[in-house]
């Protein structure tokens, strides 16, 4: 029986994970990974946000100003890039002078469970004691619920010790995109300035380019500072920066594995375990929108023993959700343009 509480290879992947040294002049690689690729949809902030009003049926630009209170420029990029991408598409709705609604794709309206795999998360382990911001309620079984990650072939819910990995067709390593290295993320604050939002608490932890790129090695077994460092490729001061933030949030632990001088590894806690499910919802949106049909990774359901598909279900049917069969209560005062 597997005891692991991390991805275990079922046999050693053709791709190494290592970063790959850069040449002078040369961009930086990484390990392809469609966690990484959804990460860079939603995980700056604003995109996010913009997002999560299209989801509450937000459609035109002045309505998202109001509510959000984005610099216009900020949210012109912002739906820009989500038209661009996709996710958002324009409707016109006036003919003088011509304006635009913004409308969610399919991209963008399947992307609403990887929503609610964050917002468990985030109602489980940030809220505190404060009631969460909405109660989710299936129409299908017409019960207050929760989302959870299960197999797309036996309905059993995922544990990351329950999962095992080989590459895809899609494995290997590739540049760095430059918009991400020269990204301006939003103010942590900001996210939750007129909603109070679990995601958006979720967000703050993983959205972060670097504190997830050390998440998911971790998932694959990779604890100790130096192995961390060189699969990364990144400065020693801010992977001391990041493991402190990951452990003062609770994500991980550090357990003493050598003395004089002391060294230290990194495991998760039970809190950072429970990062798995939204992180393979993620992958799962990444590898069928963002990865040209070549999956980096292929999981498989040690349970069953069958390769799946992460799916978001309700936790009292087990049925899949979508944006369509869910209603929701709001536990805070709706911020209508206006209010």
């Amino acid at each position: 029986m597997a005891t692991s509480t991390s991805l275990k290879p079922t046999k050693r992947p053709a791709s190494r994970a290592r970063r790959a040294p850069s040449r002078a002049g040369a961009a930086p690689k990484e390990r392809n990974c469609s966690v990484g690729r959804t990460i860079d949809v939603i995980g700056d902030g604003w995109s996010f946000m913009v997002l999560r009003e299209c989801y509450f049926g937000v459609k035109r630009f002045e309505q998202f100003k109001e509510i959000l209170g984005l610099p216009r420029t900020t949210l012109s990029d912002r739906l820009r890039k989500l038209t661009a991408m996709g996710l958002l598409r324009q409707v016109q709705y006036t003919d003088k002078p011509p304006r635009f609604e913004y409308h969610l794709t399919r991209i963008g309206i399947d992307l609403y469970p990887v929503m609610l795999a964050l917002m468990s998360f985030g109602d489980k382990w940030l809220g505190g004691r404060k009631k969460k911001p909405l109660q989710l309620i299936h129409r299908t079984c017409e019960r207050p619920c929760s989302a959870i990650v299960i197999c797309s072939e036996c309905r059993g819910e995922i544990l990351a010790s329950r999962v095992s990995y080989r590459d895809g067709p899609g494995a290997g390593m590739s540049a760095i995109p430059v918009e991400r290295k020269s990204r301006r993320s939003a103010d942590p604050t900001a996210l939750e300035r007129r909603r109070p939002s679990s995601v958006a608490r979720a967000l703050q932890i993983i959205g972060d380019r670097w504190s997830f790129m050390i998440i998911r090695e971790a998932f694959f077994r990779v604890r100790r500072f130096d192995d961390l460092q060189t699969r990364l490729g990144i400065a020693p001061n801010i992977l001391t920066d990041r493991l402190g933030r990951l452990v003062t949030d609770g994500v991980f632990r550090r357990v003493q594995y050598q003395a004089g001088p002391d060294r230290y590894e990194y495991r998760f806690t039970e809190k950072g375990r429970d990062l798995f499910g939204s992180m393979i919802a993620m992958l799962r949106w990444g590898d069928r929108w963002l990865s040209g049909g070549t999956p980096p990774l292929i999981l498989t359901h040690t349970d069953c023993g069958k390769d799946f598909e992460p799916t978001v279900a309700c936790d009292q049917c087990r049925e899949a959700i979508n944006a369509h069969s869910m209603r929701y209560a709001m536990n805070y005062q709706d911020p209508k343009p206006g209010a």
